[in-house]
């Protein structure tokens, strides 16, 4: 029963990108499966997501929908979710929908501020140029490629 929960939860997307389930995002830390219920827990990606509820309900309603009852969501905000957390499928889906995944170590690129090295997801370069901090949502900024001249949005390290 574990790993048919675990892939329900597999095909549950993230509505920001929907390339990513809540699995490849690494937000799902866990579930606790009961005699006659199921408690998902669950690490926003930052305290901000506007996508928060959204994944919640969705999570509930996909296992709801493969026959599941008594299903809830727990927020769990310790440890808080990094960016580390994404699988290495999560980060190729990511570089083939056309955002450059987050490289290096959270924690390096925060605590020491460490430069970036962005590869670019289309060409492999990491001739590239970051072009503003701020994408189309608060995980990603805008970076070009210095070699094949394409924009891209590349997946902030958190």
């Amino acid at each position: 029963m574990e790993q048919r929960i675990w892939a329900w939860l597999a095909a549950v997307p993230d509505p920001e990108i929907p390339v990513l389930s809540v699995v490849d995002l690494g937000i799902v830390r866990g579930f606790n499966l009961g005699t006659n219920s199921l408690e998902v827990e669950v690490a926003p990606t930052y305290s901000g997501c506007p996508a928060t509820e959204f994944i919640e309900t969705s999570i509930v309603s996909s296992l709801q929908g493969h026959g599941l009852q008594n299903v809830s969501v727990k927020r769990v905000l310790s440890p808080p979710w990094t960016t580390d957390w994404i699988t290495e499928a999560g980060r190729e889906k990511l570089r083939v929908y056309g955002i450059a995944p987050p490289e290096g170590s959270a924690s390096k690129t925060a605590l020491l501020g460490d430069k970036k090295s962005v590869s670019c997801p289309r060409c492999g370069t990491t001739k590239t140029s970051l072009v503003s901090e701020f994408g189309s949502t608060a995980c990603k900024a805008s970076w070009k490629c210095d070699e094949c001249l394409e924009p891209f949005e590349y997946f902030k390290c958190i």
